[in-house]
């Protein structure tokens, strides 16, 4: 439903999850600090502004867009979602965290998979004037990022696959 990824669309999100690193993926292995039965949480290669190193969770399944998820990985994916945001709290000191899913190109989504952005959040951090200005980091800047968030779920004591 409401589909937009052309015929032989090479699926960025798809390829990281069969463990694939190429050109079309700019994901890297090491970017993904957390992954089960349904979903996986990575660093996005995006750098935004002057807030580096920003979450993104995925459905390891490929499901376009919002439309199309079915609700027992929206929930995984919220409950997830719900860990990193307590996660970047605690490995950033951030003062609070941004959610932020685009579907259909007119809301700029770009990999036509579905995807959440969870972004560490500052007090007068402009985060929103910043938002398209953006750099592709290097696999080692982002390993700092996952080190610490994986760190967390190691460490973590809650059941994770719940």
């Amino acid at each position: 439903m409401y589909n937009h990824a052309t015929k032989n669309y090479q699926c960025p999100i798809c390829l990281a999850v069969k463990g694939i690193e190429n050109e079309h993926t700019m994901i890297k292995q090491d970017d993904i600090f957390y992954r089960d039965d349904l979903v996986m949480a990575l660093i996005n290669f995006k750098f935004v502004g002057n807030n580096p190193g920003h979450v993104i969770v995925a459905p390891l399944k490929h499901y376009e867009n919002l439309y199309d998820l079915p609700e027992k990985e929206a929930m995984r994916i919220m409950k997830i979602a719900k860990e990193v945001s307590i996660a970047l709290k605690k490995s950033r000191n951030c003062d609070g965290v941004m959610i932020l899913q685009n579907n259909e190109p007119a809301s700029e989504q770009h990999a036509f998979h579905y995807h959440m952005h969870l972004f560490s959040r500052f007090e007068n951090g402009k985060l929103h004037e910043n938002i398209s200005n953006f750099r592709v980091s290097e696999a080692k800047e982002r390993k700092v990022f996952s080190k610490a968030m994986k760190e967390y779920f190691k460490n973590d004591k809650r059941n994770m696959e719940g």
